[in-house]
């Protein structure tokens, strides 16, 4: 049992700026990963923001984990960035609003079942025996909608072009007891949520960062079965498409309110294969 690719995408919310999201895989590991948006100019980390540096990091660790289940897996990206940060910070941080963080979800084929493990708003369906689940919770935006209204109508349009927003931002991050990817290992690990759910060969999954999620809990255009209907008919490109379409037309971030016109969004579909191990 392994995995097949079967198509990926991953778009950048503004042109100008860099995309933090990575996904991935391997014969039996797959992952998404969403760097939290910087409030801070580059500096941290050297010239590249932190959260481009989580997610690249992030990235190359889940790649080259040399592990026998997905918890172990973990333990290794966790303590790669650990290590790296502390070798690469260029200074200390202004703030914890400052310190790099990612929402993740991964999967590993272990012995016919998948291990699961996640953090934050990532997020991963399961298309099985013709019907489709989600095995990390149903997403919700509502409270983050909430946020962006409570600060005027259109915040989202200006981004973080404001003293008021981008301290509202500062605060809400560095609440304590937030469940991400950090660059501290044990208090990552403490936090991680972890499932197994079993496979069959022809199974598909879908993992998504929380700007491709948008179109099932932000916009409202599908839900759960839908969406994995409209991947496997149209194709992920299609669906990158209608994102974009729903976003440019309430560019004023009024009928949905939110903190960017367009996030990064990011989408990995894959099949498994089999019946041989390889």
């Amino acid at each position: 049992m392994h995995f097949d690719l079967i198509q990926s995408l991953s778009l950048c919310g503004d042109l100008s700026i860099p995309n933090d999201d990575r996904a991935g895989s391997t014969a039996r590991r797959a992952w998404a990963i969403d760097g939290a948006t910087d409030l801070g100019p580059p500096g941290l980390m050297g010239e590249q923001g932190g959260a481009a540096w989580l997610a690249a990091t992030a990235d190359a660790a889940f790649a080259t984990a040399d592990a026998p289940t997905l918890a172990d897996a973990c333990t290794q990206v966790c303590e790669r960035i650990e290590a790296r940060y502390t070798a690469e910070a260029r200074r200390r941080p202004e703030g914890p609003w400052e310190l790099p963080r990612a929402s993740f979800v991964a999967v590993q084929i272990v012995d016919g079942k998948a291990e699961l493990a996640w953090a934050s708003d990532c997020s991963l369906l399961h298309h099985t025996a013709g019907r489709t689940f989600w095995r990390t919770p149903e997403p919700s935006r509502s409270h983050e909608s909430a946020q962006a209204a409570a600060l005027g109508p259109g915040i989202g349009a200006v981004k973080l072009g404001t003293a008021a927003v981008l301290r509202d931002r500062r605060q809400s991050r560095s609440r304590a007891g937030q469940r991400v990817l950090s660059i501290d290992a044990t208090a990552t690990l403490a936090i991680l949520s972890q499932a197994q759910f079993d496979l069959a060969v022809g199974d598909e999954l879908l993992l998504m960062t929380d700007g491709m999620v948008a179109l099932v809990d932000s916009y409202r255009r599908y839900d759960a079965d839908s969406l994995f209907d409209a991947v496997r008919t149209q194709g992920l490109t299609a669906l990158g498409t209608e994102l974009r379409t729903i976003e440019r037309d309430d560019a004023a971030c009024l009928r949905y309110p939110r903190f960017k016109v367009s996030d990064d969004a990011t989408a990995l579909w894959l099949r498994i294969g089999g019946p041989g191990v390889i």
